[in-house]
Order: structure tokens, then C-alpha cells, then sequence
């Protein structure tokens, strides 16, 4: 009876350590977790290469080496998982409206972590690149999540971004330059994503490794503090003159 005791406090004691929570909320075995996580590795390679339409979930179920009942079980169904895969955080990052919105919060700390979203995600290497592919083809073939993304993730972010600069050109309301500004520095990091294959054609030493992203990150922060700081002197002369 003692050992027996004993090996049940013993499995209470490891079970917790063999469960993982998703970013969904739900608690999976490891094993679960690595197969939920090879189903979306091969349905972002087989969705970005053949479409949506185009792909049964019977081939992204060998592809991945799981069972077809995996993917309603994680996904509930095709469409599911393609949002899943859609969305993934790995490779298609959004930007968190509460980083234009702490207090104290200076140019360039906010510019940084807006810019650092974008590029963190090249680290993940071809995966990101994958994922571009699924984000052309969605808009060439859509099914409505690249404008849920728009309505529910960039707009959003990009009017917290628009205030933002508002308040530290000094300025009440937004006009077109506030917008054209709050775009072009977020296009900054969106165009490393969109030029990956350019960059490894003519320098892939610039985004070869974490170290020299985070270097090319430094310098995109530089760059739009400096668009900020000459929109801001732009401003000024039209008020003095």
C-alpha cells in the first residue's frame, strides 16, 4: 500500500511538467503539442504552395505523420486549422496597440518594440518566409482572414500608433502626414519580411543569423526616429513661417 501511495505522488508530481498550454488555451500533452505543432508546420507549407482549396486534409495529415482526427480534435475542422495556421504568432505577429499606450513610454523604446515584432519573427527563418508565400496567395486567393486581420489586428494597431505620434509631434488630431508617417515606419520591418528572398539573393549576411537581425532592427529604429524628428522640424517651420 505504501509504494503504491508513493508512485501516485510520484505521477501527480510529473504530470504537471508533461502538459503544455497553447496560445488557444489548451492543455495538451508534450507528445500532443509536438503533433499540433507538426500539423501546422505542414499545412503552412501545403496551404502556401497549393491554396486552400486546393488542400484535403488527408495529405496535410501525412505530412505531418499524424492521424486525420488530430485535426478536428486540435482544430475542429479544415478551416479551423487554416486559421490556426493563418495566424500563427511564430510567423505572423501582430502588434500589441498597448505598446503606444504606457505611460512614460519614449520614441524610441515604443519604436522599438513596434519594429522588434516584425523582425523577431525573421529568426524563425524559412518558416517566415512560408508564411509570406500564404499571405500573397491568400490575397490572391481569399477566404476573408487577410481583412479580419485588417479590421481586427492592423487598424487597430495602427490608430494607437496614429495617437502616438500625436502626442509627441504635439499635435491634437491626426492629419494625412500623421498616417503616411505611422505607415512608413511600421513599412520599414514589414519590407524585411517581404524581401527575404531580395535580401538572400544580395546580402544574406544581413538577416543570416539572430545577432544580425537584431542589428538591422537597431539601425530601422534609428532610421524612423529619424523620419519622426524630421516630420516634427517639418512641422515647426510651417508654424514659424
Amino acid at each position: 500500500m505504501k509504494t503504491s501511495s508513493k508512485k501516485k505522488v510520484a505521477k501527480r508530481q510529473i504530470q504537471p511538467e508533461s502538459q503544455v498550454a497553447t496560445a488557444d488555451g489548451k492543455i495538451l500533452r508534450v507528445d500532443g503539442l509536438e503533433a499540433r505543432m507538426r500539423l501546422l508546420d505542414a499545412a503552412l507549407q501545403l496551404f502556401a504552395e497549393r491554396g486552400y482549396a486546393k488542400t484535403s486534409t488527408r495529405e496535410i495529415a501525412k505530412a505531418a505523420n499524424v492521424n486525420i482526427s488530430a485535426i478536428s480534435y486540435y482544430f475542429a475542422d479544415k478551416a479551423g486549422l487554416y486559421r490556426a495556421v493563418f495566424n500563427d504568432p511564430r510567423t505572423n505577429p501582430n502588434v500589441d496597440p498597448a505598446i503606444f499606450e504606457q505611460d512614460g513610454a519614449d520614441l524610441r523604446s515604443t519604436l522599438a518594440a513596434l519594429i522588434c515584432t516584425f523582425t523577431d519573427s525573421l529568426k524563425q527563418g524559412e518558416l517566415v518566409q512560408t508564411c509570406m508565400k500564404l499571405h500573397f496567395r491568400e490575397m490572391l486567393e481569399p477566404t476573408g482572414l487577410w481583412l479580419e486581420e485588417i479590421d481586427t489586428a492592423i487598424k487597430p494597431s495602427h490608430l494607437a500608433m496614429v495617437k502616438f505620434l500625436c502626442r509627441y509631434l504635439g499635435i491634437s488630431k491626426a492629419d494625412d502626414d500623421v498616417h503616411r508617417l505611422a505607415i512608413s515606419i511600421s513599412g520599414l520591418a514589414i519590407s524585411l519580411l517581404i524581401s527575404g528572398d531580395v535580401i538572400q539573393a544580395i546580402r544574406p549576411a544581413l538577416i543570416a543569423k539572430s545577432k544580425a537581425i537584431d542589428a538591422y532592427a537597431s539601425r530601422l529604429v534609428d532610421y524612423a526616429i529619424a523620419m519622426c524628428e524630421d516630420e516634427k522640424r517639418r512641422r515647426l517651420t510651417m508654424n514659424s513661417d
